[in-house]
């Protein structure tokens, strides 16, 4: 008697799950990508607080170089420290430009304000941006939009980035109006990757359900393609013919 195997390698629902965490994380530079985000604002602050505006700028795009030249060495993933850089420069030339180190935070004030109209705007006009990227980038096209409860469900994603996008702004420009450098510092950080992280958490379940939708609704269109009655096994012609027949 042959003993039959299982030799079933498809990934199983918590790795697939655990595995799409993990590309989350990584296009946002890992764990130590998002510890690396917070460290220019924790060298601009105090650096302000005891030898000026100057230094403090300087420090901040030190700190990001800094970063960069880390990451180039250890061979990691860059796209996030580049961005980071390029973020700082110019969060340092508004700080100059207003002669303000609460200025330094105008820029990531104002950003969080236009994603945030961005992706109302997209649910709006009903193309989601969670949908659109995420079908997008597995060439899916744009089928997802005629399925309803798929749509919705990509809506409330993008209404998840939305919410935490306004929120940022309305406490960050809050702060800013009061001239509160220090606290501006803290929300930054506070309202920063530990909320980008519940969102992306929020995406990774709800995309999850659009798939599993979507899956349903192609196997239910697959099903009734197939006429009723009809016998997809061989065909059975009955007993053979013992010799007694013949």
């Amino acid at each position: 008697m042959t003993a039959e195997h299982d030799d079933d390698t498809s990934p199983q629902p918590d790795e697939s799950e655990h595995h799409e965490n993990e590309t989350l994380l990584a296009q946002m530079g890992g764990v130590s990508g998002l510890i690396y985000s917070t460290v220019p604002i924790l060298v601009f602050v105090p650096v302000n607080s005891f030898w000026g505006l100057t230094a403090a700028i300087w420090a901040a795009i030190g700190a990001a170089a800094l970063i960069l030249v880390i990451r180039l060495v250890r061979h990691d993933n860059i796209q996030p420290a580049i961005s980071g850089f390029i973020g700082v420069a110019i969060c340092a030339f508004i700080a100059h430009r207003t002669g303000s180190a609460k200025g330094y935070f105008l820029f990531g004030i104002w950003t969080t304000l236009l994603y945030a109209g961005l992706f109302v705007l997209s649910i709006v006009v009903r193309w989601p941006l969670v949908g659109l990227a995420w079908e997008a980038l597995n060439g899916k096209g744009t089928g997802w939009r005629k399925n309803r409860r798929v749509l919705y469900a990509y809506d409330i994603a993008t209404a998840g980035w939305a919410v935490v996008f306004a929120a940022r702004y309305v406490v960050q420009h809050w702060l800013y109006n009061n001239n509160d450098t220090g606290a501006l510092a803290v929300a930054r950080i506070a309202m920063g990757w530990p909320l980008t992280a519940v969102a992306a958490l929020l995406t990774v379940f709800l995309v999850r359900r659009a798939e599993r939708l979507e899956s349903a609704e192609e196997a239910a269109a697959v099903a009734e393609s197939i006429p009723a009655g009809t016998d997809s096994g061989p065909a059975d012609d009955g007993p053979p013919a013992s010799a007694d027949d013949r």
